[in-house]
C-alpha cells in the first residue's frame, strides 16, 4: 500500500512539475514575442529555483541545468549562425542564443529527471519524441510570435535531427548525474 501512495505521490509531483513547465514556457516566449523578455525569465527563474529547492538531489539537477543550457548556448547560437532560425528579442549579441532560450533550456532540465525519467535507459524512444517534440515546440514558439524560419521545412529537419540526438544525450545525463554526485550536506538533512 505505502508504495502505491508513493507512486501516487511521484505522478502528482510529476504532473504539477510540467503544468509549471507549461506556463512558464508560454510567459517566457509569450515575453519575448512581445517585448517583456524579464517577465518570462522571472517565471522562468521561479519554476527553476522551485525545482531545485525541493529536489532530492541538488547538486545533480543544478549540474544538469548548467549542462542543458551550455548545450542550448552551443545548439542555439548555431541555428542562428546558420540563419535556420531568427529570434525575437535577440539580445545585444545578435549572433548568440538570447538569454530567454537558455532560460528555455534551463526549464526542460526541470524534466529531466522527474516527469522524463521514464525516458531514462530508452535512448530510441527519447530520440524519437526529441525529434519530434524539440521541433514542435519551436513552431509553437515562432506561431506565438517568438521567432521566424527562413525556410521553415529546411528548419524543422535540422531542428528534428538536432533533438534526436541532444535529447537522449541529456537524458542520459540526467541517469548518470542522479547516480554519480554525492547529497549536499543541505540534502541530507
Amino acid at each position: 500500500m505505502k508504495a502505491v501512495s508513493r507512486s501516487k505521490r511521484q505522478l502528482m509531483i510529476g504532473i504539477v512539475q510540467f503544468c509549471l513547465f507549461q506556463a512558464a514556457w508560454f510567459a517566457c516566449v509569450l515575453g519575448a514575442a512581445h517585448g517583456q523578455v524579464p517577465a518570462g525569465l522571472m517565471a522562468v527563474a521561479a519554476v527553476v529555483l522551485l525545482h531545485l529547492a525541493m529536489s532530492p538531489a541538488r547538486a545533480a539537477d543544478l549540474a544538469l541545468t548548467v549542462l542543458a543550457m551550455l548545450v542550448g548556448l552551443v545548439w542555439d547560437s548555431w541555428m542562428v549562425r546558420q540563419d535556420w532560425v531568427q529570434y525575437a528579442s535577440p539580445g545585444p549579441l545578435p549572433h548568440l542564443a538570447p538569454i530567454w532560450i537558455l532560460a528555455l533550456w534551463a526549464l526542460f532540465a526541470t524534466l529531466l529527471r522527474g516527469p522524463l525519467s521514464w525516458l531514462h535507459g530508452r535512448p530510441l524512444l527519447a530520440a524519437l519524441l526529441g525529434g519530434v517534440g524539440g521541433p514542435l515546440s519551436y513552431l509553437a514558439a515562432v506561431r506565438l510570435g517568438a521567432g521566424s524560419f527562413p525556410d521553415p521545412a529546411s528548419a524543422l529537419a535540422v531542428l528534428g535531427a538536432g533533438w534526436a540526438v541532444m535529447t537522449p544525450v541529456l537524458i542520459e545525463s540526467a541517469r548518470r548525474l542522479g547516480r554519480r554526485l554525492p547529497p549536499t550536506s543541505a540534502e541530507l538533512n
